[in-house]
């Protein structure tokens, strides 16, 4: 597709939401500031070889204390809404009982800093950053951090629900689950394997008492939750491969949705209770399954399933990206294999938008009451080009690929979504890019770069992408406007941002 910015624009739907996504463990730093309290993920951070090249969460972007000049980049590039997440550590640091004034009032002054520039707040509760006490008495695996959660989420509530427009109670639960605690690549490192389907259960049983906590509080802003999707193909037709395709895609997409929009957990995994002591009731599937206001879907990649244990050997990335890496594991029932002739990311990730068709149009047959959905997460990682213009003195990132990346996702979602689409039933109203800053990348390190700002990690400046450029000449033109240019008294024109001029598309 490789849609030009102005095309795109002329593509989206009227009130369709353009948007930035971030997390706070992976921007904010300033880990044991103002009453923070540690994470599990500032434990497993320190472990040796749990980090590539030993990088550090400690400082990351250092967005606790330049918050109001990133909120002006982003008012600069003229989104409409922002999704982030606030961080139960900072705000709750023993995960239950006192609160901290110190982290409320960052997230206050946040919220109200971007309804001042006119970008609407989209919160997220969890985004895998559990306080330290909870993860010491079994973090997920535990039912009662799921109580927590909610606890958590009234107190989100009493803060911020007057502002927040959108609420999303879990980011991608399936993640958490397996590589935190079934292959133990992510915090809190367990390797339980199918002993870990509990912290499946009591993630989505937080999701339901989250959102029992916001809508008894009353919170004018709607609530859902973000699962991660992938469409599984088969390596070939072999039916063995078919078969395991469609195994990966119970474990690792209807897992997960399956209890949220139909009630039940899939039959395979009803079947499979022997591995665990997991039985979930009746009340707690209600409590699962209330009624969303919006659901969101992260789409990076389709993945590619063959039957048994494989060489050994995945495509460089794929473990950490999707956690079912069992390619290395004798005798393992199947493996994920490498798309041929397939462009990848940095990860090692297959660029495949027209698999973002694939995907939606597969949630729309699985969920016929599907609500509203957002797109909450899709970007790509790629190993920037940095040129110095000596004579300017200015940094140019040319980083074509990414503009290629967002371009062709963003566009087949739209069409996968109008009517004669793909997913014409879907009532699809946004997307956010993932991400507004190149950050801390969980167990990758600094070493993954998705952002449509470059940061210099050693200095903190910021320097907007080719990405970034494309992304707000697409706004400008939806809106029938020219970028925003900052005002006097806005925090943008200062030395930690750099801005060349935009790179030729």
């Amino acid at each position: 597709m490789h849609a030009s910015a102005k095309e795109l624009a002329a593509l989206l739907p009227p009130g369709f939401t353009m948007g930035v996504a971030t997390a706070a463990f992976q921007i904010e730093g300033a880990l044991d500031e103002d009453g923070r309290g540690p994470s599990g993920w500032d434990v497993f951070a320190a472990k040796p070889g749990a980090i590539v090249d030993g990088h550090s969460p400690a400082v990351a972007c250092d967005h606790y204390h330049r918050m109001p000049d990133d909120v002006a980049l982003m008012k600069e590039l003229g989104i409409d809404s922002y999704r982030f997440s606030l961080s139960w550590s900072r705000i709750q640091p023993g995960g239950s009982g006192p609160v901290n004034p110190a982290g409320l009032d960052f997230y206050d002054r946040l919220i109200d800093l971007l309804l001042a520039n006119g970008i609407s707040p989209m919160a997220t509760l969890y985004h895998w950053e559990t306080p330290l006490p909870l993860d010491e008495a079994g973090g997920w695996m535990n039912r009662d951090t799921a109580y927590r959660l909610g606890e958590f989420a009234a107190i989100a509530a009493a803060a911020y629900g007057d502002r927040v427009v959108r609420w999303v109670t879990v980011n991608e639960p399936a993640t958490v689950t397996t590589n935190g605690y079934a292959l133990g690549l992510h915090a809190p490192g367990e390797a339980l394997m199918l002993k870990a389907l509990p912290s499946v259960h009591h993630q989505l049983l937080g999701h339901g008492l989250a959102m029992q906590a916001l809508r008894a509080a009353k919170v004018a802003g709607g609530i859902g939750i973000t699962n991660v999707y992938s469409p599984m193909v088969p390596a070939s037709a072999n039916p063995l491969d078919k078969l395991s395709a469609g195994l990966m895609d119970v474990a690792q997409n209807r897992l997960f949705a399956d209890p949220v929009l139909l009630g039940k957990y899939p039959d395979v995994i009803r079947a499979a209770t022997f591995f665990s002591s997991f039985s979930p009731s009746s009340e707690d599937l209600e409590l699962i399954s209330q009624p969303l206001d919006f659901y969101g879907l992260n789409y990076y990649m389709p993945t590619r399933v063959a039957s048994g244990a494989g060489d050994g050997t995945v495509p460089e990335g794929m473990a950490e990206a999707m956690g079912d890496d069992l390619s290395g594991t004798p005798g393992a029932p199947f493996h994920i294999a490498a798309f041929p002739d397939t462009e990848i990311t940095a990860y090692g990730w297959p660029i495949k938008p027209e698999y973002m068709s694939v995907a939606l149009a597969e949630m729309a047959e699985r969920y016929p009451d599907l609500p509203p959905v957002y797109i909450t997460e899709g970007g790509a990682s790629f190993e920037d080009l940095q040129i110095r213009d000596v004579g300017a003195d200015r940094l140019i990132i040319p980083d074509e690929r990414r503009v290629r990346y967002l371009a062709d996702h963003i566009g087949t979602a739209v069409e996968a979504t109008l009517p004669g689409g793909a997913a014409e039933s879907i009532d699809l109203r946004g997307y956010y890019v993932w991400s507004l800053l190149d950050n801390f990348e969980w167990s990758g390190g600094y070493k993954q770069q998705f952002g449509l700002l470059h940061v210099d990690f050693d200095t903190q400046v910021r320097t907007p992408k080719a990405s970034y450029y494309w992304l707000q000449e697409l706004l400008a033109s939806r809106n029938g406007a020219a970028p925003h240019t900052p005002q006097a008294g806005e925090p943008a024109e200062d030395a930690d941002v750099e801005r060349p001029a935009p790179a030729d598309q």
